[in-house]
């Protein structure tokens, strides 16, 4: 087992202690890091059995840039500190209202390209350390997800252009209302797309000394499951807030008589949001999962020591 895995089945069981964990991991200045010192800090995480404050530093830069399963360094745009940086305005621009329908398209296709492409290099990689290759079915799979998704995401704008929708409620509904949910079923069917392998084909389980006992498909579909349901409440979540915070700021006076105000708010609370709800979302589910012994396949079970086993539920 990974020593990243390790420090996750000591330190990470809890709510809170996941929390504050992500908390310090999502620091935008650990995208600084070179490699070689990733690489050190990783070492240090293997090597050292009783961490001491001194050691926080090499524990926060392992957790934050090295993939669970290979040990190698995530791709910068792809680790967890580079998510707001990187995707924050496309999530603000993707559920601002537009008056274009190829202004929204565009957007909501640079989104969902961005989470397609987080989803797949966080994902469980078992399969890769039993010596298997993307395959040409994989990426096939993810343009189809990236463009599905894009162009559903879009369907409020579209529903308005196309149709010519004049009537406020009905604009509204579509813009204020409708993607909501919209936004949560698509991140949830995103992880879902991506990573559909890990429910196919399995992933690695653990005992709970960190030996390894297989690979399970029922582990995999949990796995799945699990980081697809934090996805969605991360960008339901994000979509709903600010929407709700303007309904109360518009009945102020100073928004009354200040329209303007109206837009950056918008903008700076989806961000605001957001940012919350990153670690939050990240920290719904254990990043090193555990599964019921019984329910996984039973030429698992005979070799399981313990009630129940472990598995790196990805990210």
């Amino acid at each position: 087992m990974d020593p990243n895995l390790l420090y996750w089945k000591t330190k990470g069981q809890s709510f809170s202690s996941r929390l504050q964990t992500w908390l310090n991991l999502l620091d935008p200045t650990l995208l600084l890091a070179s490699e070689p010192e990733i690489q050190k800090a990783h070492t240090l995480l293997g090597r050292v059995e009783d961490l001491g404050k001194e050691d926080e530093a090499a524990v926060t830069l392992s957790l934050s840039s090295v993939h669970d399963d290979s040990g190698a360094p995530l791709p910068l745009f792809f680790r967890a500190p580079a998510v707001i940086p990187f995707s924050g305005l496309m999530v603000v621009a993707s559920l601002v209202p537009h008056s274009k329908v190829t202004l929204s398209l565009s957007w909501q296709f640079l989104l969902q390209s961005y989470w397609a492409g987080f989803n797949f290099a966080n994902r469980n990689s078992s399969s890769e350390q039993q010596g298997a290759k993307t395959s040409l079915r994989q990426l096939v799979l993810m343009a189809g997800t990236i463009s599905y998704t894009a162009c559903v995401a879009t369907l409020p704008q579209i529903m308005i252009n196309r149709l010519n929708v004049r009537s406020p409620p009905i604009q509204t509904f579509c813009r204020t209302v409708l993607p909501i949910p919209l936004s949560a079923a698509l991140a949830f069917f995103n992880v879902f797309a991506i990573r559909s392998d890990e429910s196919e084909t399995g992933i690695q389980v653990f005992d709970q000394h960190g030996n390894l006992v297989g690979v399970s498909k029922a582990a995999g579909k949990q796995a799945v499951k699990e980081t697809a349901l934090s996805r969605a409440v991360l960008f339901g979540t994000t979509a709903a807030l600010p929407h709700l915070l303007l309904l109360l700021l518009k009945r102020t006076r100073l928004f009354q008589r200040n329209s303007l105000l109206i837009m950056p708010v918008r903008h700076a609370s989806t961000l605001l949001f957001l940012s919350l709800m990153l670690p939050v979302s990240f920290s719904l589910f254990p990043q090193l999962g555990t599964i019921k012994k019984e329910t996984l396949e039973e030429e698992l079970q005979a070799g399981a020591a313990g009630p129940h086993l472990f598995y790196h539920r990805g990210l």
